[in-house]
């Protein structure tokens, strides 16, 4: 059987439907053309590659903290979505609460967008999370974690990382902030999105510098706390990027039964589908 094949779940995809949920005019950036992409498409997409749930993570581009494309996607989708959504840090209990009602697991912070002075004050939003059983979702960028990392253990909040903690690739894996993203893989406090290559590799396709992190993630996290994803429709891309090769660089990184674990088995238990 080829990755193709095998049934998957994609942890980090974005659906983006202007012509029904126009993005907000105060957004710094609308995605276009090839970066779009809305839930019926998507759906078609999953149908090609044996995707048979997605979680949905609300973009920063086009939506802001503007929900409805994503919600309306996991109402209408046939309980193939979930989502990570994104609000203002200030954001009430009970907005989380009918939130969570509406097939959301958690939210997202983007410092690599944002930086760390624009979360500086989340810590009580962290703890609402936790109340709430929800999943505090970070992508983070070079050495940012480590900023966040006194916030972090004082508020026992599950977590997750986009896109391999994106390392800087340059330095080798003994780096402050990927060690400590090694670290807490290895206490068993968060999961790690083996996924977005392209938003911290130097290769380009097919990615051959990324490989000493993979490495080291699997190793601290093990499989069961690393789950794949493709980050469709690839926003912003330096290159072009497809669904298909994309699964066949993952399929030439990790064995079967790895891959098994990583893109069925523990983002169903994570997610709950």
């Amino acid at each position: 059987m080829s990755v193709l094949t095998e049934r998957k779940i994609d942890a980090h995809c974005h659906v983006l439907d202007p012509a029904r949920f126009p993005y907000r005019a105060d957004v710094a950036y609308r995605p276009a053309g090839q970066e779009m992409g809305d839930a019926a498409y998507f759906q078609q997409l999953m149908a090609c590659y044996a995707v048979e749930h997605a979680l949905l993570v609300g973009p920063n581009s086009g939506y802001g903290t503007d929900n409805r494309c994503m919600l309306d996607a996991i109402q209408t989708g046939n309980g193939k979505f979930k989502g990570i959504a994104v609000v203002p840090n200030d954001c009430p209990l009970d907005t989380l609460v009918e939130l969570k009602s509406g097939g959301v697991i958690g939210l997202a912070f983007n410092p690599s967008l944002h930086g760390f002075a624009h979360y500086a004050d989340i810590e009580p939003l962290l703890q609402r999370l936790k109340v709430l059983d929800m999943w505090a979702q970070f992508q983070v960028e070079n050495a940012q974690l480590v900023q966040f990392m006194p916030m972090l253990k004082r508020v026992d909040v599950k977590l997750m990382f986009d896109h391999c903690g994106r390392p800087a690739i340059d330095a080798d894996t003994r780096q402050a902030a990927f060690q400590s993203l090694l670290a807490l893989g290895r206490e068993g406090r968060a999961v790690v999105k083996i996924s977005g290559y392209a938003k911290f590799s130097k290769a380009g396709f097919p990615f051959t510098d990324v490989r000493p992190f993979l490495d080291e993630l699997v190793q601290n996290f093990g499989t069961q706390n690393c789950v794949w994803a493709s980050d469709w429709p690839y926003l912003k891309a330096p290159f072009r990027l497809d669904y298909g090769p994309m699964l066949k660089v993952f399929e030439s990184q990790f064995s079967k039964a790895e891959r098994e674990v990583m893109m069925w088995s523990a983002p169903k238990h994570h997610f709950g589908f």
